[in-house]
């Protein structure tokens, strides 16, 4: 699977290039060159598979074994999710009346459903920087439960290092906590004056200079890497399997959603 910029202009890029970069060179977003169609057939195969194991052939779809071999790409999902309630489902369905249920997405170590997604992601650096023997600084600006999340992720491994931008006096105290609490040497946080919308303003800035990106190594974890996309892109299979009697009932999906990170993930269906 090679992947192309939303606006033309890069085509042929790797799994691996697309997962340490941020906004494509043309100010575009990563995505495949193609979606793949499953059957059927398929389908009903991962009807009753555990969350791990549908994220780990949604991803297989996208990443080759010479990005990663299957079986690897299985230890760093299962490694992943080793700190949530329940590793083998992290997504809990609450039946409520009517017909009405609610995917409880807050069984992660930071109560955040971001934590999912970004724990794979801090895997998957880990994974390709410790083979390429190469250190990468990841640059975030958040509001609140990114910045958690993304530390959360990558606390304490060797090979990447954190900077999260958050806005003084913005964040709810439990989150402010969760980041400025943390001691591994690796984690390094900085209150900053205005909202989080300013503090966005830096952070394109450092990454509309290519030059200053490649040489410094920096990279980001936000929503619009692609690697996060696609881990959520589980959320949706396996609660579409947990809902549907039979794989091809309708089953109707409300997203409260501030960005579009997350309904990207579903549209990919």
């Amino acid at each position: 699977m090679k992947y192309i910029s939303s606006r033309g202009l890069e085509s042929g890029l790797t799994f691996e290039q697309v997962l340490f970069s941020g906004y494509a060179k043309d100010g575009g977003l990563y995505f495949p060159e193609n979606i793949p169609k499953l059957s059927k057939e398929t389908l009903n195969e991962w009807k009753n598979l555990s969350y791990p194991d549908i994220v780990k052939n949604v991803m297989g779809m996208f990443i080759g074994e010479e990005d990663i071999p299957q079986e690897d790409l299985g230890k760093l999902i299962k490694k992943a999710f080793k700190s949530f309630k329940d590793e083998n489902e992290p997504i809990q369905i609450a039946k409520l009346k009517n017909g009405l249920n609610v995917a409880e997405l807050f069984n992660g170590p930071t109560l955040a459903f971001k934590d999912l997604a970004l724990g794979v992601v801090g895997q998957l650096y880990e994974y390709f920087l410790e083979k390429a023997q190469k250190h990468m600084t990841v640059l975030i600006g958040t509001s609140g439960d990114t910045g958690s999340a993304a530390i959360n992720a990558v606390r304490g491994l060797k090979w990447v290092d954190v900077v999260v931008l958050l806005p003084t006096g913005r964040c709810t105290q439990i989150q402010e906590l969760q980041m400025t609490t943390v001691l591994d040497d690796n984690i390094h946080c900085f209150g900053v004056d205005g909202s989080s919308d300013d503090l966005d303003v830096p952070i394109k800035a450092v990454f509309a200079d290519h030059e200053y990106t490649a040489n410094h190594n920096l990279c980001s974890i936000n929503s619009i890497n692609w690697a996060r996309i696609l881990v959520q892109i589980g959320h949706y299979f396996y609660c579409y399997f947990q809902m549907a009697k039979n794989v091809g009932d309708p089953v109707e999906v409300v997203i409260p959603t501030g960005a579009c990170g997350n309904i990207a993930s579903g549209c990919r269906l």
